[in-house]
């Protein structure tokens, strides 16, 4: 089958100068171009879905890099505020530092194609992909993953060429079904909300979240998405084709074979294997090091020469000694079905959990789980502390923040503390997508803005999904009803040939040296996040399908530890939280409890220390430092926009007498007229006959009528008599719901 059979549209085929491809995935196809734009970099894609548009630019150094073991790849993703027609805020009216979401969709973007480049590749590589528009639909974060892996493709730089280019697909379910890359709208409604990066053999990158889907349902979203994203990676090939320049040939430095024999053997001797079991991870470390030391002096006095004096001889025997190592490490896990800390492949470190740790903060949690240790706290804020967020979508406000910070100390080491770091801010975006399902969305049920912080104050293994665990204890110790609890754990791979481990729980050593880390966050019904970046060229369905079972099985043990702690959520949110009470009030008495001003709103903070928010359909939130401030203002709101109801009988004041009725004051603020015909059961000549200004009288509401303007209350007092009267000057009455209840 053909590209072009496979739903390809190529545009422009007689053209040398640019090339266009259209793509008919998800239900608006999407559009690539190459040439037109941004010609002097390395690699462009200009990709336009609906009204989104995107420009996604590579570029790459003329030298490799001495001296370092790593791919020095930068990946930005910028939202440029014209691309939705908006000024940016603030004094300077231009963009500034990337919002935290930009920092994530370029996390996804390098999570991808990082592990595609040739192992050894130096050179300084940036990818950059700015949103140029946005039609507030069309995701562009997917658009920026597909046109990072068109745009590497087309460039001469060394990418994907044994695996081929990949493609960014999101995949959700509305309604049960499984659609590609949702709509914003279609997204709102999705159960599941999942971007994967696919190449033509697999996955190979996962990032997001879901509403407590099991696992079989998930593996069918992500294999769809990949059946679907192959069109993106065949209009890679089409657009390579076309206007693909030629690759950079680049032949990784190979290991000195005599050498690398040298160094096993070296090091086999000198106690790789014992170093290796040491189970403790600092000690481990130490073991190592010192094996390494030991191997790099004895492999260079073999040959003569002294490593002080031969300072690369010393370096080519230090990275056969890391070829060595890894070796060593996933040979015995395959072999003797032992890992690095003597577990077997599904066994989960020792758990230890406590809560209330923190005597002042409103929840506290510290999660142990073998070397890693998180401190976890809540704090229960009010509508005030909700986050706002300005983004090209518009603004809206995040009522859950998980703030998850990595201190140099939690893994021994020293560094400077410069500000959060991209992976501070991408674990914590991952926990709190996992809890955040989970935490009531309903003011009216749960009125608190909710912060989790987690500390990590030792690290072995993964910080991020001790953070989940430390997050739902804390809340539970908070007071927070979680519709179920959240737990997460590392799932890692080694695979050599036909041979595979899937590992739980890994250490940092297993993620280091394996070939997977796969996270997975959910309650015992289904998974709420999930994370996976593989070194491998993919991942086949029968793996995944193990992870998540094991991962599954993982999480129920973990959650059972959890629950040893603290059974479930306190009864009462903690005493230290603010007090926050919620009512609905007719709409057009809003101005009533504002003032002219704000005079009157004030004047209830000034009065009962607690703060009233108003919004535009009627809902109150009124925050107090304690119940009785609450209760308080709370009562104040009430008398001035408490509300008469027919046959209700109230306990008033005579106002006014007049020739035809009397005026009754049934509440504060309210009246209503008594007419002669309705004041007793026999007729009654004269008003003043039966009632005085300042009298008490019990009445009825018979009707009340409104215009807009103003509203008009019948009362009787006759068929008042012998029923029992709510009293709202005296008896301290906070709803019409008494007043109803007295009637009955």
């Amino acid at each position: 089958m053909t590209s072009t059979q496979r739903g390809l549209i190529q545009l422009d085929h007689n053209s040398t100068a640019h090339h266009r491809i259209s793509v008919p995935i998800g239900e608006v196809p999407m559009e690539f171009e190459v040439g037109r734009v941004a010609k002097q970099a390395s690699g462009s894609a200009w990709v336009r879905w609906g009204d989104s548009v995107v420009l996604v630019t590579v570029c790459a150094g003329d030298q490799e890099r001495e001296g370092i073991d790593f791919l020095p790849l930068t990946c930005e993703y910028i939202e440029k505020s014209y691309a939705a027609g908006r000024i940016p805020g603030g004094f300077f009216k231009r963009e500034a530092k990337p919002k935290d979401t930009d920092i994530l969709n370029a996390r996804i973007i390098d999570r991808s194609i990082r592990p595609l480049f040739p192992e050894g590749f130096t050179r300084e590589i940036q990818v950059i992909a700015t949103v140029v528009s946005h039609d507030q639909q069309h995701s562009t974060d997917i658009m920026a993953l597909c046109g990072a892996s068109m745009a590497l493709h087309v460039s001469s730089i060394p990418f994907a060429q044994q695996s081929g280019p990949i493609a960014g697909v999101r995949v959700g379910r509305v309604d049960g079904r499984l659609c590609i890359n949702p709509t914003t709208d279609q997204r709102a409604k999705s159960d599941i909300d999942i971007v994967a990066a696919v190449s033509r053999g697999g996955l190979v990158m996962v990032e997001g979240g879901a509403n407590q889907v099991p696992e079989k349902e998930l593996v069918d979203a992500l294999f769809f998405a990949l059946q679907q994203g192959c069109q993106v990676v065949d209009a890679c090939e089409e657009m390579r084709k076309h206007m693909g320049r030629e690759k950079i040939v680049f032949t990784p430095a190979a290991l000195d074979e005599s050498l690398l024999a040298q160094t096993k053997t070296a090091a086999t001797t000198l106690g790789l294997a014992t170093a290796l079991s040491t189970q403790a991870k600092l000690e481990r470390y130490q073991a190592l090091d010192e094996v390494k030391a030991k191997t790099v002096e004895h492999v260079c006095a073999q040959g003569g020469e002294d490593e002080q004096a031969d300072p690369a001889r010393g370096a080519e025997v230090a990275k056969c000694f890391a070829a060595v190592k890894k070796h060593a490490m996933r040979s015995a896990v395959l072999d003797t079905k032992a890992r690095l800390d003597g577990r077997r492949y599904d066994e989960i470190r020792p758990i230890c959990c406590e809560v209330g740790v923190l005597p002042k903060a409103h929840g506290s949690a510290l999660f142990t789980r073998g070397e890693t240790q998180a401190l976890v706290s809540v704090t229960l804020g009010t509508r005030d502390d909700e986050q706002k967020i300005d983004g090209l979508g518009g603004e809206w406000w995040k009522r859950v923040l998980l703030h998850y910070n990595f201190p140099p100390f939690s893994v021994g080491e020293v560094k400077p503390l410069r500000g959060t770091s991209r992976r501070e801010i991408g674990h914590g975006s991952l926990a709190e997508r996992a809890v955040t399902p989970m935490i009531p969305a309903d003011p009216q049920v749960f009125p608190y803005t909710t912060r989790i912080v987690s500390e990590i104050l030792e690290s072995n293994g993964s910080s991020s999904m001790a953070t989940v665990c430390g997050a739902t204890l804390a809340m539970w110790d908070a007071g927070v009803k979680l519709e179920k609890p959240v737990a997460g754990i590392a799932m890692g791979l080694i695979q050599e040939g036909e041979r595979h481990a899937v590992l739980s729980d890994i250490l940092g050593d297993e993620d280091h040296l394996g070939d997977m880390d796969f996270k997975v966050c959910g309650t015992s019904a289904g998974v709420t996040a999930i994370q996976m970046d593989i070194k491998i060229d993919s991942l086949s369905q029968e793996l995944l399908t193990q992870a998540l079972e094991q991962a599954r099985q993982g999480r129920l043990f973990i959650l059972e530890q959890m629950q040893k702690a603290i059974a479930g959520p306190r009864d009462q949110v903690s005493q230290h939280a603010p007090c926050i009470l919620t009512l609905s009030i007719n709409p057009e008495k809003i101005r009533t409890v504002i003032g002219p001003g704000g005079r009157v709103i004030r004047d209830i903070t000034a009065r009962t220390g607690a703060k009233v928010d108003i919004g535009d359909g009627g809902e109150v939130q009124i925050s107090g430092p304690d119940v009785t401030s609450a209760r308080q203002a709370k009562t104040i709101v009430q008398d001035l926009t408490r509300e008469a109801e027919v046959g209700c009988v109230y306990h008033g004041f005579v106002k006014r007498i007049l020739d035809f009725g009397a005026v009754v004051e049934l509440f504060p603020g309210t009246e209503g007229l008594c007419h002669i015909s309705e004041l007793a059961p026999q007729r009654v000549a004269s008003v003043r006959d039966v009632l005085q200004e300042g009298d008490e009288v019990n009445v009825m509401v018979l009707s009340v009528d409104s215009d807009g303007s103003r509203t008009k209350i019948s009362l009787s007092r006759k068929r008042a008599e012998g029923k029992k009267a709510v009293n709202f000057f005296t008896d301290g009455a906070t709803s019409n719901d008494q007043a109803r209840n007295a009637e009955e």
